[in-house]
């Protein structure tokens, strides 16, 4: 694992050099508006989608300018995502890795419009001919992104989480705010370099049902830290789930049987990458990774 960490922590360094390249200088009138973006962007963060990204395609041979930059898109999408859901309407926490979140540092209709910029500025950099020149490549990853963050993957499942708080839901409706919510935007990291990398269709669907796995395993993880973790060492609050009512997987299962699937689920997504041989060794210890983190 500290192969793997060491890896981790490279690739991160990498894509925030290259979001701090690819973020606008806060300039202008609007400066305030680009200091926020910067401000959660580059808090840190262990950068795991943008490690899948970038893991993904190295092992088709793409470049590390074509996969930085996408990975830095994901970041960015990842980081709104984060913003608009720490917001008081959403769900209203004051702390984000350890500091104060944007709404709290800012205002929150500062924190709204730093998440729309981003957002925007992460299909930008997809579009551009530094990323791939081909334009069919960028085209679909401009699709697949939007599909990924929107009513049907990460929006629509924090609309789901939202209800969750109201309703009783069951283990599988939990299993589908999940894969929206979180799994989605990890399966287009995932599935970044076989895009890249123009590879066909089966090899990326392997790479997507992995992604469906090591989501569901993330999430798990999460929602365990959640309820067993410390806050300090997660550099968020805690225990939010519980006192809002909010089924999880943990809950509905309890924490040793939401474990034990999260390693079944680990297995199983190192499997969907047979086809790929040693090239994916990374990918499969990754997987190992999200279920022994602690933070």
């Amino acid at each position: 694992m500290a192969s793997f960490a060491n890896s981790l922590k490279t690739t991160a360094d990498s894509v925030n050099e290259v979001l701090r390249r690819l973020l606008p200088d806060p300039e202008g009138p609007e400066a305030r508006l680009l200091e926020a973006m910067s401000y959660s962007t580059l808090a840190g963060g262990k950068r795991l989608r943008a490690f899948l990204v970038t893991a993904s395609a190295d092992m088709f041979g793409v470049g590390r300018t074509s996969s930085l930059r996408v990975a830095s898109a994901v970041e960015m999408i990842h980081t709104y995502s984060l913003v608009h859901d720490d917001l008081p309407c959403m769900d209203d926490d004051d702390v984000r890795r350890g500091e104060p979140a944007l709404h709290i540092a800012f205002n929150e209709a500062t924190a709204v419009l730093a998440g729309d910029a981003l957002q925007a500025r992460a299909f930008e950099i997809l579009v551009g001919c530094e990323t791939h020149p081909d334009p069919t490549v960028r085209c679909e990853l401009v699709r697949s992104l939007a599909a990924a963050c929107g009513c049907r993957g990460m929006v629509g499942g924090q609309m789901i989480d939202l209800e969750a708080e109201h309703e009783n839901i069951q283990a599988n409706d939990i299993i589908r705010l999940q894969q929206l919510k979180t799994g989605a935007l990890i399966a287009f990291s995932c599935e970044a370099g076989a895009i890249l990398g123009k590879v066909a269709k089966p090899l990326r669907q392997a790479l997507h049902q992995y992604a469906h796995d090591l989501g569901l395993a993330f999430q798990i993880i999460d929602d365990l830290l959640d309820a067993e973790g410390d806050g300090s060492t997660l550099g968020k609050p805690v225990r939010k789930d519980s006192r809002r009512g909010k089924a999880t997987l943990v809950s509905a299962l309890g924490p040793e049987r939401a474990r034990t699937q999260a390693r079944m689920l680990a297995q199983q997504a190192s499997a969907h990458l047979d086809p790929f041989g040693e090239k994916a060794d990374i990918m499969r210890a990754a997987a190992e990774f999200v279920i022994s983190r602690d933070r």
